[in-house]
């Protein structure tokens, strides 16, 4: 597997300064690579304090263990007061501001790795736009645990350690909701402006167990917003249009529906938006590399040999 984190449009370095905002995409082709990443700020990369604002495709985990300096998530900065843990969603925009001894780990991840616990994606959402928390004591120290436990099972590679670490990513992702929505530490938040609200909310349209809607006109109609508004608001806020979030979407959900379902590939179709199967062979191979018969049978699954330890050390990946 190769695996970057690469920025997508032409002429964007990604280096402050540059025309546009740098958004940073962890690559992971399937259905031989793992979503999943864990490391040290050290072991993750420079990028993984990047000063200047940046924007992901992925999912990050902050675990602050130590330092000084702030964090800029959106428009609300947060200093550092450790133990602490942070919460970026996609297309969320941040940066740490004079940051010294910064220590912990930070958790990379796609909606791909959430193929178990589906309902971990509308709640990662609510917890990216809390995005800072502070822990108790009896917090730290499980959250400690936690994050030692998914280091240990990542680095180990052990049989079945792809289930363990989705199983101990979902109780992260639980008990961090629980934890109190208070962060004083914030400073300078602003109210959402208008086409933040807008891509937020078809964000979270997308998220919806159920399924999302299948077009962009759909959505817009859902939303009350013209197409135009829409393509606007969701590229301006997560980088990306809305027709590659809704393709990516029905790429999860047909993935999840394969890999824990004995729905048939024509009712897989079906329940993503597909009339004809061939249409949805065609449309999944594009997108993933496999058929959906290959990615069922196993071809799907995530094989250790293919981790992205490796890429992290290669070129940095936050």
């Amino acid at each position: 597997m190769r695996g970057t984190t690469v920025l997508p449009g032409e002429g964007n370095s990604g280096l402050p300064g540059e025309e546009g905002m740098p958004t940073h995409r962890l690559e992971v082709p399937m259905p031989n690579a793992l979503p999943f990443a864990i490391g040290t700020f050290d072991t993750i990369g420079p990028m993984s304090r990047a000063s200047f604002p940046h924007r992901h495709t992925f999912h990050e985990i902050v675990h602050v263990t130590g330092g000084t300096g702030g964090h800029v998530v959106d428009l609300a900065r947060f200093a550092l007061s450790p133990p602490n843990l942070c919460f970026i969603a996609p297309g969320q925009v941040h940066h740490w501001e004079n940051v010294r001894g910064l220590q912990g780990h930070v958790i990379l991840f796609t909606d791909d790795f959430l193929l178990d616990h589906p309902a971990d994606r509308p709640a990662l959402r609510v917890l990216g736009r809390r995005s800072w928390l502070e822990l108790p004591d009896d917090a730290a120290d499980r959250t400690a645990r936690l994050v030692a436990d998914l280091d240990g099972e990542y680095r180990t590679g052990a049989d079945g350690f792809q289930s363990v670490l989705r199983a101990l990513l979902h109780v992260l992702v639980v008990r961090s909701a629980r934890l109190p929505a208070q962060h004083p530490a914030a400073t300078g938040a602003e109210p959402r402006s208008r086409p933040g609200s807008v891509a937020a909310e078809f964000v979270s349209l997308l998220a919806t167990p159920e399924g999302p809607l299948h077009s962009v006109h759909a959505c817009a109609r859902h939303l009350g917003v013209s197409v135009s508004y829409l393509g606007e608001a969701v590229k301006a806020s997560t980088g990306r249009t809305p027709g590659e979030l809704i393709r990516q979407a029905r790429v999860h959900e047909a993935k999840r529906l394969l890999l824990r379902t004995e729905l048939s590939v024509r009712q897989i179709g079906v329940r993503v938006g597909f009339g004809d199967p061939a249409y949805f062979c065609r449309f999944f191979r594009r997108e993933t590399g496999a058929s959906p018969g290959d990615f069922r049978r196993g071809d799907g699954d995530i094989h250790h040999d293919h981790r992205l330890e490796s890429i992290a050390r290669a070129r940095p990946l936050a």
